[in-house]
């Protein structure tokens, strides 16, 4: 029974000494936290070695982040980090002493003192070091968690929040450094406010860029995922340049996982928006990278291609990318995603050749030579599921790359190019029927044998009919087209065997329809009345009203045209008076 009261109390002496020893093992840290803050207000005030100085504050920082996480801990037995305590108060008095020499410029010589603060810099690097490893090794994980501050909470509560995240950031195992993370991202996303403040501590851009290089896969993907939310903000796309986020970012691109990729290529694609910025994503090999991705992405889907093409849309603003990028073999590269089945690849694709094409006929030929009018023309298959947009991005291609010589546009006619444009005239949404219209008229414009076909396919009825579109200006263009074809005297015939058309013609020069401009009406009907059988559809036609109120008018082009006609009306008379 003694044996076991001597027991019992040699255990609660114990257990008593230990709660004395942690109670001093937190006083003790409360005292070296006050300390180093202390200091850094010293600090401010020296005016001498500034550079040093200001090296040693951020040493001072950081130590300070990892004692006040370690506040949050259950130190119990953990005689380790007992040990580092006093070693840290010992440096931090001999930091003491030369910040108050420098103030009162006591100290005996200047290199002396230089010597003496860089080895201060190194003492305070390895109590870092070792407080790291200290967390590393998982002897102070139970830190208390801070609870995120509610919507609308104050400044200050926000800032600490922050400041608390950094501090798990920073000295946290990679458990802890992943949920910080999170909970980071989390809170940028929610409130622009927490950008700021997250920009404003400073170290935590740093750390998301060290982050990044990490060989733990969440780690990097959550990293990427933070710098793509403050990439969104304008102000602050430098900081991140400067900060040297470019490098990690394409690293990132060459072998992290598809996540990383995306994320890392969403914060590239918002950084590049300034253009500033497209040198230094070209100078670290990111051309090459984008375009790799952009080759063997058709797998990845268009949550990797779309902003990757996006990237390289930004970066082709500088006309010595753009040329590099050919060399590096953009062209077939844009060629071969115009295949692609994600309908949003396939457009990011078409309208870069479009970019890179523009102005340069020699990126033009190459574009023509890999068969890129093939593919653009397969694009507008009206079977494929793709949208009116995908259709509409191909048309303005076809428009911008097709018509600069005659070989591409033999290529593009023997494309069957022709069936495929009249059924968008025919049965497509009012957007792509406009652009159509407007292709259509560049088509017009370039040969007779092109009219020819133009006429045989059936383009005359559909023109007609769009001479009713709402748009003022498309009604201009269908009239246009129409004006080009009749000349050629193949398509004259081919208008006139509808008897409907004559009239339509005519009914749209009233005023009070107020539907299309007089101008190429009238040219439409001045080539008719070459032949006589039509100049008679016109005379029996009862809108030719229409026209002698534009004579009356004093329209220069309708009394023309009724000028002949007359003079054909007079023949006939003449005619039949000789006949008989």
């Amino acid at each position: 029974m003694r044996r076991e009261m001597g027991e019992d109390r040699r255990v609660s002496e114990e257990q008593k000494r230990n709660t004395q020893e942690g109670c001093t093992g937190e006083s003790n840290l409360r005292k070296a936290i006050q300390r180093i803050s202390a200091l850094i207000s010293l600090s401010n005030s020296i005016k001498v070695f500034p550079v040093k100085w200001q090296l040693i504050r951020k040493k001072l920082d950081e130590l300070n982040s990892g004692l006040t996480a370690a506040e949050k801990c259950d130190l119990g037995e953990n005689s380790k980090f007992s040990e580092l305590i006093p070693s840290i108060e010992k440096t931090l008095n001999d930091c003491y002493d030369l910040a108050r020499r420098c103030v009162d410029l006591s100290y005996s010589g200047k290199l002396l003192m230089q010597s003496d603060l860089d080895v201060m810099c190194a003492k305070f690097e390895l109590h870092i070091k070792k407080l790291a490893g200290i967390y590393t090794a998982g002897i102070l994980t139970n830190a208390l968690v801070v609870s995120k501050p509610s919507i609308g909470a104050r400044r200050d509560d926000m800032k600490f929040y922050v400041r608390d995240l950094l501090t798990r950031l920073k000295i946290g195992d990679f458990e802890m450094k992943s949920q910080a993370l999170v909970a980071l991202n989390e809170i940028v996303c929610e409130d622009e406010k927490y950008v700021r403040i997250v920009i404003e501590t400073g170290e935590i851009i740093s750390l998301l860029v060290n982050f990044l290089e990490f060989p733990e896969i969440g780690i990097q993907e959550e990293s990427a995922k933070a710098i793509s939310v403050v990439a969104g903000f304008d102000t602050y796309r430098n900081l991140l340049v400067g900060a040297g986020i470019i490098a990690p970012l394409i690293r990132v691109l060459e072998s992290g996982t598809d996540l990383g990729k995306e994320r890392a290529v969403r914060a590239l694609q918002k950084l590049t928006e300034n253009s500033d910025n497209a040198w230094s994503v070209s100078a670290q090999g990111g051309v090459t990278a984008l375009l790799k991705l952009c080759t063997s992405g058709n797998e990845k889907g268009g949550n990797i291609i779309v902003p990757a093409c996006g990237v390289l849309r930004n970066l082709a603003g500088v006309e010595e990318i753009k040329r590099f990028m050919v060399e590096e073999g953009a062209v077939s590269c844009f060629i071969k995603l115009v295949r692609s089945k994600e309908e949003a690849s396939q457009i990011s694709a078409i309208e870069l050749l479009q970019i890179i094409a523009s102005g340069d006929e020699s990126v033009r030929q190459m574009v023509i030579r890999g068969g890129g009018i093939q593919m653009l023309v397969l694009a507008l298959d009206p079977k494929s599921s793709f949208s009116s947009k995908a259709r509409e991005t191909a048309l303005r291609a076809i428009e911008s790359l097709c018509f600069s010589s005659m070989s591409s546009l033999n290529i593009l006619m023997n494309c069957g190019f022709l069936d495929q444009l009249l059924y968008f005239l025919r049965n497509s949404e009012v957007s792509v029927q406009e652009l159509a219209v407007k292709v259509a008229l560049r088509l017009c414009r370039t040969t007779e044998k092109t009219k020819k076909a133009m006429g045989d396919a059936g383009f005359m009825p559909e023109l007609v009919r769009m001479l009713d579109m709402k748009s003022f200006e498309f009604r201009e263009m269908a009239a246009e087209v129409l004006c080009n074809m009749v000349c050629i005297p193949r398509n004259r015939k081919i208008f006139v065997q509808e008897d409907t058309n004559i009239g339509r013609i005519l009914q749209l020069l009233d005023p009070e329809e107020g539907k299309s401009g007089n101008k190429f009406l009238l040219s439409i009907l001045m080539s008719l009345t070459s032949c006589n059988s039509t100049r008679r559809k016109i005379m029996k036609s009862s809108y030719v009203k229409n026209l002698e109120k534009l004579a009356e008018a004093e329209d220069i082009e309708a009394k023309r045209i009724l000028r002949k006609l007359s003079t054909n009306r007079f023949r006939i008379i003449l005619s039949g008076i000789w006949s008989s």
